[in-house]
């Protein structure tokens, strides 16, 4: 007998109605005549033994129900077939790595697992899941299914529609489907709970549009791709889709295009490459304009691409337009979120933080940091490396430049990037203060203490040295002078000599906009240092320190005339002219005096100490030298701490440099010890180098090799970072300090390092 046959029989025994048994077992009555219709010959175990229990069946006659049950449902599971997937990209490239986290995920799956892929619009997330679908299915002998949820769409898919086609397919027919969505949400459930599934929810809106669909299964799993990063969703695996890989970009151009026409301009496809922003779909639009285009030059793609307002209309083959793909997006945005994302256009660097978007938006740094969190959600900004700090895809950027133009008056424009642009310069200016010799002891807004100070002028070198230029263009020229002015100490031991050749630079063109001789002179001397010392320019210096002292003269400021004939003594000192650098340095030395000013005479003395030890009068310069800590560390100047430790440090360094000439290794390292330490606590990496570098040389000149090797690669380390020009003196002395220790490829690897370090190019 079928189980209808069973249980009707078993009901009219017991003198019940159909409505009799609904009531008393909670099975609706529509339930009751399709099971004894036969419409339904499977129910499930719960259902059984409810009716058991209220028909009062005995333990033989409950377990033949239920057998009854059991081979109904066996019957009624019809063979799934896999739902249609879309075409496999053949040429999916530089996605081996996620392929096999997924394939990962896909072994260690026990009921449901649940894998989100989140990234940027055009990033191949769908291509992707695609390509897994194809390779994973194999593994879920109970069906895959595909289903695009339309989540970009002004209607997106709902729930219950992938309830609806998931039921057919496995084998409900549609005059059987429950009547309610609730009802078929419990069958969906149910249906899967006992089956093992691959199921690719492709283009998700949010989490509520994923919730209803993650049903239980036997070892199956659902994985999920969407814009959005969707963090309310409990997914065990999260894969964030990054933009390819150089190498991979050209491979997916060549295999688009044709690899003999790649090959052919190496170059040109390169920065085809780079200017698609490595993003997939960018790239393959790209290929698909070269392949349909066979008699164009990758050069002539590039060029096209090179006009940044062009880009995204270059970008565009037949259907596929990388702008389209951001629009998307973008139209998903709250108001507040849209206008911050037009904005953020604006920011000169690669990367910003809340305070630098809360200026651009006009709203506190909370609010911009939700704000930035919606963004970061919609994969239309990304998170730096460094943690509190936001970046955009380039391509995203330029259609962010472009919504910028279209949607917001020239003058709202303006006014944001000049609320940027003071804040910018305003910070760096006041972060500046803490390294000046008084050192600022109260904070300015999130700066607490020179830390926090050299941190941020640091992390935003790119965008306050962009808000300069954008200042000095635009007549901002007290800005500039200000923010050049309070760099100067600042720079000493920080930043590269470009970047303070374009900011002293910039303080000279502002000086004398506003017609100050004397901040002309001051930032004339300073550039003179940044060419002598930083960048190792002295006969530029040279030429111009005579402008820097006829500004000082004209000026009728002694300090600024000290000032040039202080860096007049550098230069020529740097030029090896010895005789002419005592001279000046001696001449500065008494200016500093007649000007009353104690710290430049001090730093004149040191400058006499240098020429000292280049006149091979070694004992004098160490002498000097140590006269001059002595000083410092009485604290005659008054100095602020950070700053005498940093002086103490670099004069350390300078006594002994002048015992390496005198051989005395010992008091070498134990000097440069101090001096390091120092500079560490000061955080002053260029003394930082110098000591490490010192102590590594004495210590192998005494046979300590191991510590040798530890000081040498610690200034290899700080020089690197830095870009210090001194850099191949290191990779020298490591060359030889492992040529002692038997190391002979490590001295070819130095030797050739050290040689590349020292090539103009570089």
């Amino acid at each position: 007998m079928t189980f209808g046959e069973l249980l009707r029989e078993h009901r009219l025994r017991a003198k019940l109605t159909q409505e009799e048994l609904a009531a008393g077992s909670g099975v609706s009555v529509r339930a009751i005549s399709d099971m004894e219709r036969g419409r339904a010959k499977g129910p499930q175990r719960r259902t059984v033994e409810a009716l058991a229990r209220l028909l009062a069946l005995t333990e033989p006659q409950a377990q033949a129900l239920m057998a009854a049950a059991k081979e109904g449902r066996a019957r009624k599971q019809l063979p799934v077939a896999p739902s249609a997937l879309p075409p496999d990209l053949v040429d999916l490239t530089g996605r081996e790595a996620e392929l096999a986290a997924l394939a990962d995920a896909a072994d260690r799956v026990r009921g449901t697992g649940v894998v989100v892929v989140h990234g940027p619009p055009g990033g191949g997330k769908t291509s992707l899941a695609v390509r897994a679908a194809y390779q994973l299915a194999p593994r879920f002998p109970d069906g895959c299914f595909f289903f695009n949820l339309r989540g970009m769409d002004a209607r997106p898919l709902h729930p219950s529609e992938v309830v609806h086609r998931v039921l057919l397919a496995l084998g409900v027919a549609e005059n059987r489907m429950p009547p309610t969505e609730a009802e078929r949400s419990d069958l969906y459930r149910e249906l899967l709970r006992t089956r093992s599934t691959l199921t690719v929810l492709d283009n998700a809106s949010d989490e509520a549009q994923v919730r209803p669909l993650l049903a239980t299964g036997a070892r199956s799993l659902v994985l999920v791709t969407s814009r959005q990063v969707l963090g309310g969703l409990e997914a065990p695996v999260r894969l964030g889709l990054d933009v390819l890989t150089p190498s991979a970009s050209l491979e997916l151009l060549a295999g688009i295009a044709g690899r003999d026409r790649v090959a052919a301009e190496p170059e040109a496809a390169t920065r085809v490459a780079a200017l698609c922003g490595h993003l997939p779909l960018a790239l393959r639009i790209a290929g698909n304009r070269l392949a349909s285009r066979p008699r164009w030059t990758v050069a002539h793609l590039a060029g096209q691409l090179g006009d940044e307002r062009r880009r995204l209309t270059a970008l565009t083959a037949g259907d596929l337009q990388v702008r389209t793909a951001f629009e998307m997006s973008y139209r998903q945005l709250s108001d507040k979120a849209a206008v911050l994302f037009r904005r953020l256009s604006l920011v000169p660097g690669a990367d910003f933080t809340p305070e630098l978007a809360a200026a651009l938006a006009d709203v506190d740094r909370f609010a911009a940091e939700d704000t930035l969190d919606e963004l970061v959600d919609m994969s239309l900004l990304d998170t730096a490396e460094v943690s509190g700090r936001y970046l955009f895809h380039d391509l995203i950027r330029v259609f962010a430049g472009e919504r910028l133009a279209d949607e917001e008056p020239a003058p709202v424009v303006e006014q944001a990037r000049g609320r940027m642009v003071s804040w910018l310069l305003a910070t760096a200016t006041a972060a500046g203060g803490f390294f000046a010799p008084e050192g600022r002891q109260s904070p300015v807004g999130n700066l607490r203490d020179a830390d926090d100070a050299d941190a941020w002028l640091a992390a935003e070198t790119a965008n306050w040295l962009g808000a300069l230029r954008w200042a000095g263009e635009h007549g901002g020229h007290a800005e500039v002078l200000a923010l050049a002015t309070a760099m100067h100490w600042y720079s000493d031991q920080r930043g590269s000599g470009q970047t303070w050749a374009e900011v002293f630079t910039a303080g000279v063109a502002a000086a004398r906009a506003l017609g100050s001789v004397r901040d002309e002179a001051v930032q004339l001397n300073f550039l003179t240092w940044t060419l002598a010392v930083l960048l190792r320019k002295p006969q530029e210096a040279l030429a111009l320190h005579e402008r820097a002292w006829q500004a000082a003269v004209a000026a009728g400021d002694v300090r600024e005339q000290a000032w040039a004939m202080h860096y007049r003594a550098v230069s020529h000192l740097r030029s090896g002219r010895l005789e002419e650098a005592r001279d000046s340095a001696v001449r500065a030395r008494q200016l500093f005096h007649d000007a009353r000013y104690p710290l430049g005479g001090h730093i004149a003395a040191s400058c006499l100490g240098l020429v000292l030890n280049g006149l091979q009068r070694y004992e004098e310069a160490a002498e000097l030298h140590r006269g001059l800590v002595a000083d410092m560390r009485a604290n005659a100047l008054g100095l602020a701490p950070r700053m005498r430790d940093e002086m103490v440090a670099a004069l350390l360094v300078r006594v002994g440099q002048s015992l390496v000439e005198l051989g005395d290794w010992e008091e070498v390292a134990e000097v440069a010890g101090e001096a390091a330490e120092l500079a560490r606590s000061a955080h002053a990496p260029s003394s930082q180098g110098d000591a490490a570098y010192l102590r590594g040389i004495a210590l192998h000149r005494l046979g300590r090799l191991p510590q040798a090797k530890t000081e040498l690669e610690r200034a290899l380390a700080v020089m690197t970072e830095h870009r210090d020009a001194r850099l191949a003196l290191v990779l020298d002395a490591l060359a030889a300090l492992h040529g002692d220790l038997g190391d002979p490829d490590a001295v070819g690897e130095y030797r050739a390092r050290a040689a590349e370090s020292r090539s103009p190019d570089r």
